[in-house]
């Protein structure tokens, strides 16, 4: 029960701060990036392309309008995939 209430009120600050940073973008015109960790996924279904689960959860999903997916290429070749919501 106190996991999920330290849980809830995480996300909520969370939240407040990326409206708040929102906000500010907005008002003075500048970009803001943001970072997410991934980790693997072990309920994810074995047979599907990418089965990484973002860390942040939904609250840092909704603040982004558009995600870069790095991965790594064959040799040193890396590949970014944009996302644009």
């Amino acid at each position: 029960m106190c996991q999920i209430v330290v849980n809830s009120l995480r996300q909520m600050s969370l939240g407040q701060f990326l409206r708040q940073l929102t906000r500010m973008a907005e008002e003075f015109g500048i970009a803001v990036v943001l970072t997410n960790q991934v980790v693997a996924d072990p309920g994810g279904m074995s047979f599907a392309k990418d089965n990484t689960k973002p860390i942040g959860g939904n609250i840092i999903a909704h603040a982004s309008t558009t995600r870069l997916k790095l991965k790594k290429g064959r040799g040193d070749n890396r590949i970014c995939q944009v996302n644009i919501f």
